[in-house]
Parts: C-alpha cells; sequence; structure tokens
C-alpha cells in the first residue's frame, strides 16, 4: 500500500475528484481526513470507504480559518502528524467579465484563493516541525490559457500556481522535505461539470485529442502519485491532466 501509514488531509472531500481521491487514498493505506461543507455528503463517504484506511469527516468551510485551526489541532492530537495535504475544495459562478456580481467575484476568490492559503498556513508549521510533508494544490488549465465566462475561477486557479512556487521555495528553505506541487486538470466528469449542456460537452470532446472527459478517478491517481513517495523529488510542479487539451 502506497499510503501505508500517512495521515492524509484532503478538502472538498466528499465529491467529485475529492471524494475519488479520499476512496483511493484509504484504499491505499491512509488516514484520511476528509473535509467537506455538506455533512450528508460526508456521511455517505464514509459508508463507501473500501478500507483498509480509515476515514474521519469533518464539516468544514475552509473560508473558516477559527475552524480550520479546530480541525488541524484535534487532527494532531489524535494522530500527531500531518503527512499530506490536498486542497482540492473549489467552487465557480460563471459569468462574462461585464455580467459578473461582486459577490461572485468574492466567493470565488475566497474559497478558491484564500481557502488554499487558509489550510496550507494551518498545516505548513506541523509539516517544518516534522520536517516533511507533501502538499498537493488544485489548479486548473484554465489558470494557465484562461477561460471566457471564467474571470474569476480563472484568476483563483493562476493564483494558485504562484503559491504553489512559492511556498516550494519557502517550505524547503531550511533543508525540510516539503514538497509542494498543483495539479491543473482540463475537463472532468464532475458535478460542476454536469450542468454544461451536452452539445458544448460534445463540442470540448471533439477538441481533446483523447476525444472524451477526464474521471475523478484519473485525477485521484495523480493526486496519489504526488503524496506518495514514489514523488520525493518533485516540488513545484504544475502537472497537468487534460487528455491533451492544451498541446
Amino acid at each position: 500500500m502506497r499510503l501505508e501509514g500517512k495521515v492524509c488531509i484532503i478538502t472538498g472531500a466528499a465529491s467529485g475528484i475529492g471524494k475519488a481521491a479520499s476512496l483511493l487514498f484509504s484504499k491505499e493505506g491512509a488516514t484520511v481526513i476528509a473535509c467537506d461543507v455538506s455533512e450528508e455528503n460526508l456521511e455517505l463517504l464514509r459508508k463507501e470507504n473500501p478500507g483498509p484506511g480509515r476515514i474521519d469527516t469533518y464539516v468544514l468551510n475552509v473560508t473558516d480559518r477559527e475552524k480550520i485551526d479546530e480541525v488541524i489541532g484535534t487532527v494532531i492530537e489524535k494522530y500527531g502528524k500531518i503527512d499530506v495535504l490536498v486542497n482540492n475544495a473549489g467552487i465557480t459562478r460563471d459569468a462574462l467579465l461585464l455580467r459578473m456580481k461582486e459577490e461572485d467575484w468574492d466567493a470565488v476568490i475566497n474559497v478558491n484563493l484564500k481557502g488554499v492559503f487558509n489550510m496550507t498556513q494551518a498545516v505548513a508549521p506541523v509539516m517544518i516541525k516534522q520536517g516533511k510533508g507533501s502538499i498537493i494544490n488544485t489548479s486548473s488549465i484554465v489558470g494557465v490559457f484562461g477561460n471566457i465566462g471564467q474571470t474569476n475561477y480563472s484568476a483563483t486557479k493562476a493564483g494558485v500556481i504562484g503559491m504553489t512556487k512559492t511556498w516550494a521555495k519557502e517550505l524547503a528553505r531550511k533543508g525540510a522535505q516539503i514538497r509542494v506541487n498543483a495539479v491543473a486538470p482540463g475537463f472532468i466528469r464532475t458535478p460542476m461539470t454536469e450542468k454544461v449542456p451536452e452539445k458544448i460537452l460534445q463540442a470540448l470532446n471533439d477538441k481533446i485529442p483523447l476525444k472524451r472527459m477526464g474521471e475523478p478517478e484519473e485525477v485521484a491517481n495523480l493526486y496519489l502519485f504526488l503524496a506518495s513517495d514514489e514523488s520525493s523529488y518533485i516540488t513545484g510542479q504544475v502537472i497537468g491532466i487534460d487528455g491533451g487539451l492544451v498541446i
């Protein structure tokens, strides 16, 4: 098992890519600290746990720093360490620039950008004390190439890339083996993309060399690699997983 004995925090853990990662990490022997805003989905996740790892669930909004600190404190008290942080939580509030409401801009910035900052700032001291750890940030291909109607989302995902590269340098300054990488998915079949009309999805598939959307489990496999010791010399990277869309 590739994550046996590791304690792994995953945000946005109860649906889509986060759920696939939570189940896979448990299957690979990890203790998964699954954080999500949906108590109902967390309950379903617990019931689906394939083991042999365990899944502890916490209702957590990544914009709530006080609650984040409480959860981190509980995890440290219970397990004494945090090996992996997967900053997977994210939302969309799409609109063209001239139609975007301020509250939609703020909501996406707060979850997708500040939420990643909040979680990492809370976990980083633990990893520094340990002298090791892996932080995986979920960006997107639109953070590199942009996308019409996603000013707010694109800005956050570009910001995640900037933070990833900065933290890869900062957290390893004194020789700590703390790795920070970003994953940049393309179009993945998740509850977020289920809202897209079939006609548009087909047009997107036609542009992808592999002629299909990705599956959450495929992104989870990349998370697994970056969480495991197999990626011990990889840091500061942005790894695309998009079926060749941006070739």
